[in-house]
């Protein structure tokens, strides 16, 4: 009876040990993916790590079934089971999880968006708060967290706000009795005080019962697109209001009955100095502000090493001891700031 024992353990012994250390060596990647991921979430990990594991755990299988204590046909059998499945799984999911995959790689290769952009994909407006294999999440204006499959972003167009600045503007249509100059002249005056640059008005339509009219302002700190939209339409109404041009439809007077005297416009009111205020970007944006933080920070801390590497190389080539001492200055002030910024990123 023992020996039956011993003879049946020594028959599946290979096939356990080969399972127990595919399943130890799966486990010490992922959990060192995963903390290689947290200090880094914009490397090369998060696209090469989930095909890594996918590849071991495919090995181990093989590896596991080959070293059974079975025949070769019922060897053969549980291979082409496997291959059956793999084949099934692949045809399955292929519209969708590897669809995904696949055009996540395709973002990360293209990079025409990272981290803390501000992107409009269809109907949906927000800056990127973090960047998946097989999703990208963006924070909407609303602090909102909205996830998007990788395939919704290939196939369909991307609009991603230049770092450098975009164009902010307004509408507004006033009637035909107003002159054009004037109202170029209040329109241009609000965009100069919203803190827009190089204002420009232009005349959108020409209605049956109104002019519309468009101004707009080169704004360099799109972090700020929310405040400065509103800002604009703030100083719209009050420099019209300033200049006694009423923003009503000649409609709405017609409808009323008013004789051409009668105006609209709101009781004047004595501006104060205003102070500056905590503008709502701050919150609506922060995991966005995170994400761009961060990632701006690893791409520091790698140029960083860089530098690290080629100081360490230059003092390897050196046979100078007055340069060596110069260039060691140098390394350990880079390796302090390289540690700085890792522990930012931690």
């Amino acid at each position: 009876m023992w020996n039956d024992i011993v003879n049946y353990a020594q028959e599946w012994a290979p096939a356990l040990i080969i399972s127990a250390l595919g399943i130890i060596l799966i486990s010490a990647i992922n959990r060192q993916m995963r903390r290689r991921l947290e200090s880094a979430p914009n490397s090369n990990l998060s696209v090469i790590g989930p095909i890594t594991t996918l590849t071991l755990i495919g090995t181990a299988i093989i590896a596991t079934i080959l070293t059974l204590p079975i025949g070769d046909a019922a060897r053969g059998q549980l291979l082409g089971l496997l291959g059956l499945l793999v084949t099934g799984a692949i045809a399955l999911s292929s519209t969708t999880f590897l669809g995904n995959a696949l055009a996540g790689i395709m973002l990360r290769a293209i990079q025409s968006f990272r981290p803390g952009d501000y992107v409009r994909v269809g109907d949906h407006v927000g800056r990127v708060s973090e960047l998946g294999i097989l999703h990208t999440e963006i924070q909407t204006e609303d602090r909102d967290l909205t996830t998007l499959p990788n395939l919704f972003l290939v196939t369909n167009p991307v609009t991603v706000l230049r770092a450098s600045g975009t164009v902010v503007s307004a509408q507004v249509s006033l009637g035909y009795e107003v002159s054009r100059v004037d109202v170029e002249k209040q329109l241009m005056e609000a965009a100069k005080r919203a803190g827009l640059a190089d204002p420009f008005v232009q005349v959108v339509e020409l209605g049956d019962y109104s002019i519309s009219y468009r101004v707009a302002g080169f704004l360099t700190e799109i972090k700020q697109i929310i405040t400065t939209r509103s800002n604009l339409r703030k100083a719209m109404l009050d420099s019209l209001h300033e200049a006694e041009i009423e923003i009503v439809s000649p409609t709405f007077i017609n409808q009323l009955r008013l004789s051409g005297s009668e105006t609209f416009l709101p009781a004047q009111t004595r501006l104060r100095p205003q102070h500056v205020e905590n503008t709502p970007e701050a919150r609506i944006f922060d995991k966005a502000d995170s994400a761009e933080a961060k990632a701006k920070t690893q791409d520091e801390l790698e140029a960083q090493l860089r530098i690290v590497a080629d100081l360490e190389a230059q003092i390897s080539a050196s046979s100078f001891e007055a340069e060596r001492a110069g260039l060691e200055v140098k390394l350990a002030s880079a390796r302090q700031r390289a540690s700085a910024l890792q522990e930012f990123i931690e």
